[in-house]
């Protein structure tokens, strides 16, 4: 286990660097530089201030040489300052932002596993049932509603209509004030609609798999044969196909990090929420290169280290992945 530990770590190590090189380049093809949002609209500023400002960025160097530079200083956990205007260490910002986006993944997460995987089973006991179909069209909505227009709906509805959750921000203004009871319930009725709405398509996608995963291990001669010993028909199902079916579940939830994390730019924006994804967009917006990169390579991290938490668990599961 130790040795398949080893070789998935030396594995994010190498496509870390390969992500953040792409990364880096691909940001500098974009149109325009972050100098432009500083002397575009001042008719005063010389071409000889122009390059004045980048030479005081650094973006006078080629773009390898650009890198390696970021390299060295990401070897010392330095992040760099951000181009915008209050010039803060790029890690003090995202350190503020983190602690957010990566509680409301995990909520997502938790929600999608809890309400997804029973669905999935359910669903493939009860096959070509009145509710097997109506589980299926609900994961056909899933699939086909876009998370901004959900995020939408539901703002009107219990925010607006109803006025039973608050639509933006994460606490109310007289927060402070409250018991600890009263912090929580807040945070929990700012946190419903987005942790929903992030993980709305995952219960969709996630369901669906299971109850596939399901009908083929309940098709198998083992099972057939557990259900000839006279096994109680729960005993069949989740003691003896569930952890087969699971399998490649274990590796779909661990492949979804990535559009969690996504996705967070989309809900964030949304619900006004003060994340990773708002301060991604803010970022790009202002062209801020080093806090573009800063987050590029933090979501890269939490993203691998979920993938690798995904493939630890399958090799828990299944010891062949282990010995090959």
């Amino acid at each position: 286990m130790l040795f398949y530990l080893g070789k998935r770590i030396t594995e994010i190590f190498i496509t870390l660097i390969g992500i953040t090189l792409l990364s880096f380049f691909i940001i500098h093809l974009a149109p325009g530089k972050p100098t432009d949002v500083l002397t575009d609209l001042n008719p005063k500023i010389t071409p000889e201030a122009r390059e004045r400002l980048e030479k005081y960025y650094g973006l006078d160097k080629p773009i390898i040489v650009q890198y390696l530079l970021w390299a060295k200083r990401i070897v010392k956990l330095d992040f760099g300052d951000s181009f915008s205007t209050d010039r803060r260490p790029v890690w003090e910002k995202i350190k503020e932002r983190v602690p957010v986006t990566v509680s409301i993944n995990l909520l997502s997460m938790l929600l999608i596993f809890v309400i997804a995987i029973p669905v999935g089973i359910s669903s493939a006991t009860r096959q070509y049932s009145l509710y097997d179909k109506i589980t299926t069209v609900g994961v056909f909505l899933g699939f086909a509603m876009p998370a901004f227009w959900l995020g939408i709906l539901l703002m009107m509805l219990f925010g607006v209509y109803l006025q039973w959750l608050p639509i933006s921000g994460l606490k109310s203004m007289n927060y402070e004030t409250l018991s600890a009871g009263g912090k929580v319930l807040d945070l929990a009725k700012h946190l419903a609609l987005p942790v929903f709405v992030s993980a709305f398509g995952g219960i969709a996608g996630i369901s669906r798999y299971m109850r596939s995963s399901m009908l083929e291990v309940i098709r198998q001669d083992y099972i057939i044969t557990a259900r000839a010993k006279g096994l109680p028909e729960s005993k069949v199902i989740y003691k003896h196909a569930l952890r087969n079916a699971l399998l490649p579940i274990i590796t779909l939830l661990g492949l979804s990090v990535p559009g969690l994390i996504g996705g967070s730019v989309i809900f964030e924006q949304i619900f006004s929420i003060p994340g990773m994804g708002q301060l991604f967009w803010m970022s790009v917006m202002q062209r801020d290169y080093p806090l573009i990169m800063g987050l590029l390579t933090i979501g890269a991290i939490l993203t691998l280290i979920g993938n690798m938490l995904a493939d630890l668990c399958y090799a828990v599961v299944d010891p062949r992945i282990r010995r090959k």
